[in-house]
Order: C-alpha cells, then structure tokens, then sequence
C-alpha cells in the first residue's frame, strides 16, 4: 500500500474521488456537476473536499489555463483495498469470516460475481486453517476468557 493510500477518505471524499476515478481526470466544474446532481451539494462544498483532497496528496493538479485538472495519485482498487483492511483491522480475527459472509449476503450480485467468489473460496481452502487465533487484546472480546467460538463459525 502506498503512503497515500494510508490517509484516510472520508464518505464525501469518496464521492468526488469516484467521479476522478470514473473520469481518470476531471475539472472542478465537471466534479461539481455530477456531485449536485448525486448530492445536491453547493460548488463551495465541493471545492472544500477537492482541495482536502489535493492537501492529502489523494488528487493531483495539472494546471491548464486558468482552471485545474484533478488526478488520482491513488487507485480506487488501492483505496478499497484500504478501506477492506481498515473494516477488518476491526474485527477480531475470528469474527473475519462471518463479517466477510455479512458482506455478501448484504450485496447485489451478479452470477459472473458469485462464480468469482466461488473461485476465491475454493482457492482460499488450499491455505484454509483449522482454527483461527483471536488476536485481540483482553478485554475487546470474550476470546480469550471463555475461548469463545464466535457466531457463525
């Protein structure tokens, strides 16, 4: 993962980060206009989380005439991939696999997707553990006093 990836993105910010990603570059006004349609969100909202954006390294300027081109410095594969990490990191490790199922059992999917997770799955057992070891720290989960098994596994 790289430095930018590591700064946090917040809800909003995600939303102007899927119009670049979308787009590969956009200008302000381009960002704007599909945010006011989506959120109905005022141009100086819009330009506040484009500069945090730029401040956090996430958005790249090219300045062009008198306006700026934004690019992602991050790719938003990179920026799931954070995002994935950061849910787990909050998880007990044996809570994972339920949490995983919660995902999916909550998304729309199309057949293409369940047969990509079929595969994922079936790679998965090949390196699959017996047990997976709490690794919280006492008093964050009942873990390590009762040797809980958790809900779902």
């Amino acid at each position: 993962m790289t430095d930018s990836t590591q700064k946090k993105i917040t809800d909003a910010e995600w939303e102007v980060m899927r119009v670049v990603w979308t787009n590969g570059k956009a200008t302000s006004r381009e960002i704007i206009s599909v945010l006011q349609e989506k959120m109905d969100w005022k141009q100086a909202t819009v330009k506040t989380l484009i500069g945090r954006l730029v401040d956090k390294g996430l958005l790249a300027t090219e300045p062009i005439g008198n306006k700026f081109i934004y690019s992602a410095n991050v790719s938003e594969q990179e920026s799931v991939g954070g995002a994935t990490e950061d849910l787990l990191a909050h998880v007990c490790t044996k809570k994972v696999g339920s949490t995983i199922a919660e995902l999916i059992e909550r998304a729309t999917l199309s057949h293409a997707d369940v047969a990509f997770l079929e595969k994922v799955i079936a790679a998965k057992k090949l390196t699959a553990v017996d047990e997976v070891k709490c690794m919280c720290t006492p008093g964050q989960c009942n873990c390590k006093q009762t040797g809980c098994v958790h809900e779902g596994e």
